[in-house]
């Protein structure tokens, strides 16, 4: 099967790569770059993943996010809330129907080149802050596409009912080098180790057990 994955090169999405290489698929990996402020360290994860496992990246700019868009993530690292990923201030990071746009426009890739399915590795954990990565908004997208593409292209969606750990936990029995994946959301050459996300890392990693290999600058 034919699939293209909305890859970042975070954590999430490298796990749902390997799965879907593990499974047989022929995956083409859309990487988007929006201005968010951790757009860089986020690519060179995703080129690094993409060309150890021979997969095909393809690049889509989204300037006008950059500039029409409002949101933290795309501000200044000082925007940044610190804390909890399900804490009140984290929905200051939501990008506004960022998982929609994505979607949208893989929907429109994979129908040119005859994919039948999206791949996106939206989690539980992400569901209190980010209503775009909720079960509902995915199923009523899925039914969108189908409709939009006449029954060509599917949302696929693993990871919908699963949080951060048992993502981890698949992750390591397929081998993910997790040290080369990128969740902080200020940017720079380490994990910051106090953003939502970076907290939600380390927390996944030591309800697991699993040896976290991640550079930190706090913790």
């Amino acid at each position: 099967m034919k699939t293209i994955l909305i890859y970042s090169g975070g954590l999430d999405s490298t796990v749902l790569l390997y799965k879907l290489l593990g499974e047989g698929q022929d995956v083409t990996a859309l990487h988007f770059n929006y201005g968010q402020l951790h757009g860089q360290a986020e690519e060179a994860c995703a080129v690094w993943h993409t060309a150890m496992r021979e997969v095909e990246l393809k690049y889509i700019r989204l300037p006008f996010i950059e500039t029409d868009f409002r949101s933290a993530l795309l501000e200044g690292k000082e925007d940044i809330p610190d804390g909890h990923y399900a804490d009140e201030s984290m929905k200051a990071t939501v990008v506004p129907f960022r998982n929609g746009v994505m979607l949208s426009i893989a929907a429109g890739y994979a129908e040119s080149v005859k994919a039948q399915t999206i791949a996106i590795a939206n989690h539980a954990g992400d569901h209190p802050i980010y209503p775009d990565c909720r079960t509902k908004f995915i199923k009523d997208m899925n039914e969108a596409i189908m409709e939009g593409t006449d029954g060509l292209v599917g949302i696929a969606s693993p990871f919908c009912n699963m949080n951060k750990a048992d993502i981890v936990r698949l992750g390591h029995e397929l081998k993910v080098p997790f040290e080369n994946t990128w969740s902080c959301y200020k940017g720079g050459d380490l994990h910051c180790g106090k953003c939502g996300t970076c907290v939600e890392r380390i927390e996944a990693f030591k309800l697991t057990g699993i040896t976290d290999d991640t550079r930190y600058m706090e913790n």
